[in-house]
């Protein structure tokens, strides 16, 4: 529903390709578009905590304390020129005034949500240039240990991250990821497939879907584990990739980084175990369950388009209507 989506709108529209968004439609000033709380509009969040890791970073807070005075911050000056005291957000990602900003970022892979093996040669190119950018203040060697060092948290939190869907998985296996698929209103997309097969993790009947077909994370009606295992890898996963790439190493531990997937993970095991104690008791009581109306219908579910999808265009997703991008913008 719009009041829902309102955050993600206002950024995921137009203002992503409009000169203003960064440079103020008023003011229109290069200075203004230089300064890092121009990014700050977009840039935060659980999803996409840039603007938090880069404020309680050491290069954030050298800005903050400094950004009032020009002779160690001079935004009247091209980034090319520029002779800062420590690095705004546009001096890494728009080095030179380059407009493209993942160009000069480090290895994506969905925000750091992907397991990935960051030293693959296919990501050199990217790391070197990383290492570039560092290296106008700090040695080669100082900028790829700390490259480095992101590479290990992630490796970690993708360890955890994979027990964490794991549990998620047996359990579903198990005929206990209760509410099953097939009682649940569809997501988002207009389907009813497991939430947590996503692309070729999951392949299979026995996931929903065919082959190939992919679930879209739910952050409602689904079952508390399914939300367990999106906040850890959406968000959790997310901070300790931001908090390491741009030196935040506490917030990628403490703020619910490496120690919030830890808690999940424990949240996901307690609810297996949980869910698995009630089956064995309701299969010893005699006691067959049906999973609550809820699921499948109510006054919110009926805002959300999946189901208007599944009521006007039967036997089609939301993907089938997009014949082209930028088509749900219009209808």
């Amino acid at each position: 529903p719009p009041g829902d989506t309102a955050g993600c709108t206002f950024c995921h529209t137009s203002s992503e390709e409009r000169c203003s968004t960064c440079h103020q439609r008023h003011q229109f000033n290069p200075a203004v578009a230089r300064k890092s709380e121009q990014c700050k509009t977009c840039h935060w969040g659980k999803d996409h905590r840039d603007w938090e890791a880069y404020d309680i970073s050491i290069h954030g807070t050298v800005y903050q304390v400094n950004k009032w005075d020009p002779t160690q911050f001079d935004m009247s000056k091209k980034l090319a020129d520029a002779d800062y005291v420590g690095p705004t957000c546009q001096y890494c990602h728009m080095r030179g005034g380059h407009h493209n900003v993942q160009r000069l970022s480090t290895v994506y892979t969905s925000m750091g949500m992907s397991n990935a093996d960051r030293g693959a040669p296919l990501w050199k190119e990217k790391r070197d240039t990383w290492v570039s950018v560092c290296d106008d203040c700090h040695s080669p060697r100082f900028a790829r240990e700390n490259l480095q060092a992101m590479d290990e948290a992630c490796k970690d939190a993708g360890l955890k991250y994979t027990e964490t869907f794991k549990v998620a998985e047996n359990l579903m296996l198990d005929g206990m990821g209760e509410p099953m698929p097939k009682d649940l209103a569809p997501d988002w997309s207009g389907q009813h497939i497991w939430s947590l097969k996503i692309g070729a993790y999951h392949e299979g009947d026995k996931y929903g879907g065919k082959k190939g077909e992919s679930g879209e994370f739910r952050m409602s009606n689904c079952s508390d584990i399914e939300r367990v295992c999106f906040e850890s890898v959406g968000y959790w996963m997310t901070y300790i990739f931001k908090g390491m790439a741009h030196g935040s190493w506490n917030d990628a531990t403490y703020c619910d980084g490496s120690f919030g997937m830890d808690r999940w993970l424990v949240k996901a095991k307690a609810a297996s175990e949980q869910a698995r104690r009630f089956t064995a008791l309701e299969k010893k009581a005699g006691i067959n369950w049906v999973p609550a109306e809820f699921w499948r219908k109510g006054d919110y579910l009926d805002q959300l388009s999946g189901m208007k999808i599944v009521k006007e265009f039967p036997g089609k997703t939301i993907f089938d209507l997009c014949p082209e991008p930028g088509w749900l913008d219009t209808h």
